[in-house]
């Protein structure tokens, strides 16, 4: 199984998503990687915030930001999980021939107990705002987690 989190710059939600996955699932057989539907970022770490606040739970965001590439990405992976509608929305129109549309869904989708419809992006608000998307994603990573072992 190979999942892919996407969100604009690859720098903040979904490196966070990744790094919140691949705690969650260590030991098990999951390939997790994170991908920006921009390039803005290419080639840096997650913003030193978000990895701030995800050390304090115990996760380590190590990964560099890279763009997605639609020729070799929608392939590759199983399921590609967008931050919000506009990811998705992104993504969606990248596979103009709808092949791939069953991998797509919304991070908060996945989620068990958190009632979002989106996973807010943090980078230009305060440090609650970090909490908050780790929040979530904790939430609807373990929720994916069992979607997958099922």
């Amino acid at each position: 199984m190979r999942v892919l989190f996407v969100c604009l710059g690859n720098i903040c939600r979904s490196p966070a998503a990744e790094g919140v996955m691949k705690s969650i699932a260590a030991g098990t057989p999951i390939e997790i990687a994170s991908a920006g539907t921009a390039g803005y970022h290419t080639g840096e770490l997650p913003d030193p915030r978000m990895r701030s606040h995800a050390k304090k739970r115990g996760i380590e965001l190590t990964s560099r930001a890279r763009q997605f590439d639609p020729s070799r990405d929608f392939e590759r992976f199983d399921m590609i999980i967008a931050m919000d509608d506009s990811n998705l929305r992104d993504l969606r129109d990248m596979d103009r021939s709808k092949k791939y549309h069953s991998k797509l869904s919304k991070m908060t989708d996945h989620c068990r107990t958190m009632e979002a419809d989106h996973v807010p992006d943090p980078y230009y608000g305060g440090p609650e705002g970090f909490d908050h998307v780790l929040d979530i994603l904790e939430d609807a990573c373990a929720g994916l987690l069992e979607k997958i072992r099922k």
